[in-house]
């Protein structure tokens, strides 16, 4: 294992109604679901109470690309999205290449035999595991933090 940070990781999966919010342990072994949040005025500050309720070190939003890596529709929402959680939270945030992870929680919802319609309700925890279980492997095979920090709030001058 290489220089690792240890401590729990909040993974966020940003949808349009929908926020995916999974966790990890200290250790960075395992990301686990942990809930699905409305997609509302609230949505933020659940994010944070959720770090907080965790004592997370680090919160990871999942910033979605095309497979080049450019933007997408939702990119900008995303990056609005962290900004917010950022202004609103003590616990660094970071954007984390998300590539794939709706479709990679939609395929493994599949395998385990549930279709797209009941799986609405969890398809995003299970997004927000698969790019937090992502973003700690990264992590640990290269020894450097994943993604890109996203600056707290400016005070106004």
């Amino acid at each position: 294992m290489t220089d690792f940070r240890r401590g729990v990781r909040i993974g966020v999966d940003v949808g349009k109604a929908r926020v995916g919010v999974a966790r990890s342990d200290p250790d960075g072994l395992l990301a686990v679901p942990v809930e699905t949040v409305l997609r509302a005025k609230a949505a933020v500050a659940r994010i944070t109470a959720l770090a907080e309720e965790y004592s997370a070190t680090e919160i990871l939003v999942g910033l979605p690309l095309n497979m080049r890596g450019e933007d997408t529709a939702s990119t900008q929402d995303a990056r609005d999205f962290a900004a917010a959680v950022a202004a609103a939270s003590v616990v660094p945030v970071r954007l984390v290449d998300e590539r794939l992870s709706t479709v990679s929680a939609h395929a493994a919802l599949r395998d385990a035999g549930r279709s797209q319609r009941n799986s609405r309700s969890i398809v995003d925890q299970v997004a927000a595991v698969v790019l937090l279980q992502q973003a700690l492997d990264v992590e640990k095979s290269s020894g450097r933090p994943p993604g890109t920090p996203v600056p707290p709030a400016q005070e106004p001058a």
